[in-house]
């Protein structure tokens, strides 16, 4: 499919809506799927120092 002018391939031939709001819902899901994982590991980790650092004390 060739496209006249930049517009119209945004416009994805009166279709774009649809387009482009799956290529953003699909990256969302793309970056959630790699950021959850590192924020729950960051969050065990701090979680963990913190049981030492009171089990250390007693």
């Amino acid at each position: 499919m060739s496209f006249e002018s930049f517009s119209d391939f945004l416009a994805m031939g009166k279709h774009g809506l649809y387009v482009w709001s799956a290529y953003g819902i699909c990256f969302t899901v793309l970056a959630i799927n790699v950021l959850a994982p590192v924020v729950t590991r960051r969050r065990y980790l701090q979680q963990e120092a913190r049981r030492l650092r009171r089990e250390s004390i007693t």
